[in-house]
């Protein structure tokens, strides 16, 4: 068959188009290759630059000073492990400035701790029993996996927040202290970080007492902290503070939490930061505004005593009858209310957190013997309330029942 110049020009055009597809093909194989390529290779110096910063963050703590004890050097952090307890003695890391352009999540990947191996495990929290059906039935023992080093300080590098998840990091908390003061302190820090552009350096450490309550299903019986400290300081700055907070659920404002650090020293016995130049002036003071700017200046003067009815007093006054067993009338502003996590309504009088000098709580049982409780209850009101004025932290409260037991100031 004798192909005509039409026919011919159509193979050729054919031939000629598979040949332009496949080449395009290889080129964009070849290209996407060195993509890949280059892709692993700047995944390799970001890995790299990961490195050089987790160990001059190690190099950091070292210098600044550890507290006594075997350290145990990890990525991120460095511990020193209690055998006795079971759990770290204390662990120390630095909040890097990092964190605000880090985005890396929670990894939940928790495991023995390789240079502690067999010391902190899974069944000193829970145990689990593999199902027919390939599931997990968990048994738990009542409390959290607690941080000591949180996981969110390192969200910045992938290394170092795995690391967070070792058991030797881990300590039990009480659930509601974890999930929210807990939770709450440590996003305090971090917005401190966010806020000045600076890095902390933080010691982390379990009160355990001798006769502590143990878990007694878990392997190792575990005792239960009664506090949880974390010691803080920012060296470029000048600024530091501790936390010293009871392991169940609390309803005071984190400021009534808040001591020197050489407060704790002497409680604790340890000398946390001993490198550190000006290290004395640092720790013997701390101002408040430094960690919870937003509250300064929120609040009203005190109602003038003299302003009163007889028998009554104003909350500037009300330190002077905590403990007493004899009811009284406070009167105050109510400047901010709020809900607690086990749904009790606080009420703050004249100051803001965390510069509270009066709170007023209702519990949740007692909300059927008012008028209507809500977020909005009595805020903005001048008040008396009649009770007994209790301490809580050093600051004076009082519980009341009934709508009886509240009496509005007239303008």
């Amino acid at each position: 068959m004798v192909l005509t110049r039409l026919s011919f020009s159509i193979i050729l055009l054919i031939l000629s188009t598979v040949s332009f597809a496949q080449d395009v093909g290889v080129r964009l194989d070849r290209l996407d290759s060195e993509i890949q390529k280059k892709l692993s290779e700047l995944e390799d110096l970001r890995s790299q630059v990961e490195d050089i910063k987790l160990a001059e963050l190690i190099l950091d703590l070292e210098q600044i000073g550890l507290p006594a004890g075997v350290p145990v050097k990890h990525k991120g952090l460095i511990l020193s492990f209690n055998e006795k307890t079971g759990q770290a003695a204390w662990v120390t890391h630095i909040i890097s400035p990092d964190i605000i352009q880090g985005s890396v999540g929670r990894t939940n990947d928790f495991r023995d701790d390789p240079l502690v191996e067999g010391e902190a495990i899974e069944t000193d929290y829970f145990l689990k029993d593999l199902q027919l059906d390939s599931t997990y039935a968990y048994d738990g023992f009542g409390y959290d996996r607690g941080h000591l080093a949180p996981s969110a300080d390192f969200r910045w590098s992938l290394k170092a927040l795995s690391e967070s998840y070792f058991y030797s990091n881990m300590s039990p908390m009480h659930p509601d202290f974890n999930r929210e003061a807990w939770a709450e302190m440590e996003g305090v820090l971090r917005a401190y970080v966010e806020r000045n552009k600076t890095a902390l350096y933080v010691v982390t450490l379990p009160v355990i007492e001798e006769n502590a309550k143990r878990i007694e299903r878990g392997t190792h019986r575990l005792p239960i902290p009664s506090e949880f400290i974390k010691v803080v300081m920012d060296p470029q700055r000048g600024k530091g503070v501790a936390f010293k907070m009871p392991n169940k659920n609390l309803e005071d404002p984190l400021s009534a939490f808040c001591y020197s650090i050489d407060d704790i020293e002497a409680y604790v016995s340890l000398d946390f930061f001993p490198n550190v130049q000006g290290e004395e002036e640092l720790e013997n003071d701390f101002d408040i505004q430094d960690w919870f700017p937003d509250s300064a200046g929120q609040g009203v003067e005190p109602l003038l005593a003299t302003s009163l009815p007889q028998g009554h007093i104003n909350t500037s006054q009300a330190k002077l009858w905590m403990g007493s067993s004899k009811k009284v009338n406070v009167c105050g502003t109510v400047v901010s209310t709020r809900f607690s996590g086990s749904g009790n309504y606080w009420l703050n009088f004249d100051k803001k957190f965390p510069d509270t000098v009066f709170s007023v709580y209702i519990r949740k049982d007692d909300f059927i013997h008012f008028d209507k409780i809500d977020i909005n209850y009595l805020i903005n009101e001048k008040v008396c309330v009649e009770g007994k004025v209790t301490s809580m932290y050093g600051i004076p409260n009082m519980n009341i029942e009934k709508q009886e037991e509240v009496k509005l100031i007239s303008p």
